[in-house]
């Protein structure tokens, strides 16, 4: 399946859609959404997972830049993560470095 990544802005929270295989040839476009949400001072990054069939590594170096880029004081969400993508995250710890949910949990990502 293509990629196809979306990115919107909702209030101050940043809600990155990544859909497909993310792999090499595209990770570019994931590190593209990232600085633009870092330039619009997003408070918060949610990375929708949900529609995303496979991460390559170079998806988890752009994981990493993102958690980089946006600071230490953002916080990160990762929702929907199937399985397999689940797994690459857990089996390089970067799952402590994040919020991992299974849905949109509007009271837990919007709560101030």
């Amino acid at each position: 399946m293509a990629f196809s990544l979306t990115s919107e802005a909702r209030g101050r929270i940043a809600v990155i859609t990544l859909t497909g295989e993310l792999d090499a040839s595209v990770a570019g476009q994931l590190r593209d959404a990232v600085e633009q949400a870092a330039k619009a001072e997003a408070d918060r990054l949610v990375l929708d997972m949900t529609t995303l069939d496979y991460m390559a590594s170079a998806g988890l170096r752009g994981l990493v830049f993102a958690k980089q880029k946006m600071g230490a004081n953002v916080d990160i969400f990762i929702v929907g993560a199937h399985d397999a993508v689940f797994e690459t995250i857990e089996m390089t710890g970067f799952h402590h470095s994040v919020f991992m949910l299974d849905t949109y949990d509007a009271a837990q990502i919007e709560a101030p």
